[in-house]
């Protein structure tokens, strides 16, 4: 037996109405005001709404609107009502059938059979129109995956479409889900790496700024110290574009508060006037923005729900230390005497301290990206040089009481470092096996 839900309206004979559907075998569940109607037809899942309204009005349509986008039922409505813009409004707000002058016995079940025609016939053109979206916007999807592997793979369409359709068949998916992923991944993982490189950057504005007291002012570290303030306004503008406020924007504005303290005193730093005392200062304000930067990395990481991402935090993390290592030794230097003489200042036992600590980090960090399967030839070249590269730091470091030696750590060795790791980074953040998660 079919059901149906009145809407009630007793001055105009809604229980004769329910009696009548009675009659002609519908099982009345029950009656609704305009106000709860899209509430019990909810509770009580009617087959149909049936309204018997004089001089129907806005909260009317207004209630039909709200049932045909929550819970959507076939709509009758009985009237007197014959003006021509109310129909017009009815057929908008949802209603199938609208009966003017009254209904009759003999015609109720014939007018409900054309609601439910009308109503399946929307369903079924809803239903096609929702497929040729989800077609048209997996093809956009597929599109989009695909210039992202052929940008970072340097492979060819076909090739690329290739990947996409060998990974949907073997994860059962289709080839739109899967290239949804890929998108998914690439944009956390730009978005790690972009992140990560605000902690090494923390950390090499106060290796450039420290620099000053070692080799003097020098156009090179000028242009290297304009250039590392310009990275870091181009991240948190691009991060700030790409992320999404309701997740990150808290975090990402910790890391702006940060960053506007500490390129206030940068840019006394490189003023000739300026003191250690002030790098001293800035170095405590480059920690904190070391420390928001990281927090946000490590969020974007575990909100990607790719678990590669966590290589891509992993070698940008080695950027930081690359820095980090360079400017204790030299802060070391600077701010608690030469390291290696024979001190018992706390200043200079903390800076030994500080360096040890960062060399251990680094090698950790190296030893497990080696271990790790994600790798191609490109990246095995690099985890080679990256090698090399941390031992000649090391050697660099044996050297540091000369001024010689300083240089060429906190110069030539902590850059070429640097530009390893950031090579590495980015071969990740493009792999295929990132990418395809």
């Amino acid at each position: 037996m079919k059901s149906a839900l009145v809407i009630d309206n007793r001055s105009l004979g809604s229980a004769a109405l329910g009696d009548d559907l009675a009659a002609v075998g519908i099982q009345v569940l029950g009656a609704a005001n305009r106000s709860n109607l899209v509430r019990e037809a909810v509770r009580l899942a009617p087959d149909f709404i049936v309204c018997h309204d004089e001089a129907p009005d806005d909260g009317l349509f207004t209630a039909c609107r709200q049932l045909a986008e929550t819970a959507p039922r076939p709509v009758i409505v009985f009237t007197r009502d014959a003006d021509a813009s109310k129909i017009e409004q009815a057929m908008q707000a949802g209603v199938h059938a609208y009966v003017v002058n009254g209904y009759a016995l003999n015609r109720l079940r014939s007018v409900i059979h054309v609601a439910e025609a009308r109503f399946s016939q929307e369903r079924q053109l809803r239903d096609a129109l929702a497929d040729v979206t989800r077609r048209f916007d997996e093809r956009k999807l597929v599109d989009r995956a695909k210039g992202i592997l052929m940008r970072a793979r340097q492979v060819t369409e076909e090739e690329a479409f290739r990947v996409l359709r060998s990974a949907s068949m073997i994860s059962q998916r289709r080839v739109g889900q899967v290239s949804k992923q890929v998108i998914d991944a690439a944009h956390f993982a730009e978005a790690v790496n972009r992140a990560g490189k605000l902690r090494m950057l923390s950390q090499r504005l106060i290796k450039l700024c420290a620099l000053r007291w070692v080799e003097g002012l020098q156009a090179q570290r000028s242009a290297q110290l304009t250039e590392s303030v310009k990275a870091v306004d181009d991240i948190i503008g691009a991060l700030d574009k790409s992320l999404s406020k309701a997740s990150f924007g808290d975090l990402l504005e910790a890391v702006a508060a940060a960053w506007q303290k500490l390129s206030a005193l940068v840019a006394l730093l490189s003023l000739p006037s300026a003191t250690t005392e002030q790098l001293a200062e800035a170095d405590v304000l480059a920690e904190a923005l070391l420390a928001h930067a990281d927090q946000l990395t490590r969020q974007l990481e575990m909100d990607g729900l790719v678990t590669t991402l966590h290589i891509i935090n992993m070698s940008g993390r080695q950027r930081m230390l690359s820095q980090r290592y360079a400017k204790q030794a030299l802060l070391g230097v600077l701010l608690g005497g030469q390291l290696g003489a024979l001190q018992s200042g706390d200043a200079a036992r903390l800076a030994m301290a500080d360096v040890q600590r960062t060399a251990a980090e680094f090698e950790q960090a190296l030893a497990y990206l080696k271990s790790v399967p994600l790798s191609s030839r490109e990246i095995r070249e690099l985890l080679a040089e990256a090698d090399r590269a941390w031992g000649e730091i090391t050697r660099a470091y044996a050297q540091a009481r000369s001024a010689a030696g300083q240089q060429r750590m906190l110069g030539e060795a902590s850059e070429a470092l640097l530009a390893v790791f950031d090579a590495l980074t980015s071969h990740y953040e493009r792999s295929m096996q990132v990418l395809m998660g």
